[in-house]
């Protein structure tokens, strides 16, 4: 482990981008932590400082369930026919998905006849997950539980893991749990925003404490390598702003490295991702979003406009509490998922309703906070843009369609 003197971004002090607040809780002390990244000049990996467990940050109560966006159900149900297909799987394989969330995922394989296993340390989402008679083990996946399952003789053909791999604090123990838990020519599967698209796109809000690093292909292949496993293949996908997914297998098993994998990594080391000059810079483009986005909301009130905002998204509480925007700019947040209405967001303490609300409000302007779904979200309310409602995203940069 290398020290990281160098800070990529500081966003100050925040809460939990998932701590959502019940009424009841609105006048107790809330607890904050700094968000800061710093990078290491070795390796290249992008961390938070760890300030918060991740026992504190996945708890009972965690608030996220994958199944709230179709878009994400329709990516997931594309990735299990695609595996299905490619690694010939069926009723004698076995495939474990870390971080199995409310079984978004593997409720496809279940509907395939593939035996499947979850891990998921959030009771909330493990029990959404058995109700779709999906077997989940409730505990925080690294090398002990990998070693256990493998001699239980439940070594995987294929594990999946959708943006958990960003979400460890111990990189290296998960990754060795990995390589544990996976047959000879077994194949691992990790998907993560790609840290290229970050910088590139200026997506500073996808930083929370939730997120303990941010990764390049470079990067993954030496925590790969350290582990005794290989990258044979990357693809690159539109989720959440840019994402890779890695495949992995053990150093020795038969896979062979594609030309995509190599084109990924070659064009990281073209970017300079191998090099310090590449992460100076990033924090003044992070306060141009930000003075951008209070710009606008300052410019809307002065003008009498109502804005409102879509989705309580873990990007957006990480760029309203580091903008200070409160209920006075934007009043109301709505979102799909029942777990988060009735709740207010956390650090800026704007109430969360369901949807049906913008109908009565009908705002001026709809802040789209998960801008990676926006085009779904436009889509959804489209009556409410056919009554004068414009649609307003802030990353990279304020946008009114």
């Amino acid at each position: 482990m290398a020290p990281l003197p160098q800070v990529f971004l500081d966003l100050g002090h925040a809460p939990p981008s998932n701590a959502y607040l019940s009424p009841d809780r609105l006048n107790a002390p809330e607890l904050t932590f700094p968000l800061r990244l710093r990078f290491c000049e070795s390796c290249w990996l992008v961390q938070t400082e760890d300030f918060a467990q991740a026992d504190q940050l996945f708890d009972a109560d965690y608030a996220y369930f994958s199944s709230t966006s179709k878009s994400w159900l329709d990516h997931a149900a594309r990735y299990a026919a695609d595996m299905i297909t490619r690694l010939g799987l069926g009723a004698a394989s076995h495939v474990i998905e870390v971080a199995s969330n409310d079984g978004y995922l593997l409720r496809n394989f279940v509907a395939a006849g593939v035996p499947c296993l979850g891990v998921e340390p959030t009771a909330s989402t493990a029990a959404a997950a058995e109700a779709l008679g999906i077997p989940v083990i409730r505990e925080f996946f690294g090398e002990s539980l990998g070693r256990q399952l493998a001699a239980q003789g439940r070594a995987a053909d294929l594990i999946a893991g959708n943006n958990v791999y960003a979400h460890v604090p111990d990189i290296n123990d998960f990754t060795a749990g990995l390589a544990a838990a996976l047959k000879p020519e077994g194949v691992i599967t990790l998907e993560f925003p790609h840290l290229m698209r970050l910088v590139e796109f200026c997506q500073f809000d996808t930083v929370y404490h939730e997120h303990f690093s941010y990764l390049s292909a470079l990067t993954v292949a030496r925590i790969f390598g350290a582990a005794g496993l290989r990258i044979f293949d990357i693809q690159e996908l539109p989720t959440h702003g840019g994402s890779l997914r890695v495949f992995g297998c053990h150093r020795g098993a038969t896979h062979a490295e594609t030309a995509a994998a190599r084109a990924v990594l070659a064009e990281e080391r073209r970017r300079g991702m191998d090099s310090a000059d590449f992460y100076t810079g990033f924090q003044v483009r992070a306060d141009a979003v930000k003075n951008g986005l209070l710009r606008f909301l300052l410019d809307a009130k002065r003008d009498g406009k109502r804005v409102a905002a879509y989705g309580a998204a873990a990007k957006g509480n990480t760029l309203l509490n580091y903008a200070g925007v409160k209920p006075d700019l934007l009043p109301f947040v709505c979102d799909a998922a029942p777990s988060k209405q009735g709740k207010l967001m956390p650090g800026s303490h704007i109430p969360i309703l369901p949807p049906s609300v913008l109908e009565e409000q009908r705002p001026d302007y709809l802040l789209i906070l998960p801008w990676n779904i926006a085009d779904e979200v436009r889509g959804q309310l489209a009556g409410l843009a056919a009554r004068g409602t414009r649609f307003v995203t802030a990353v990279p940069e304020v946008r009114v369609v």
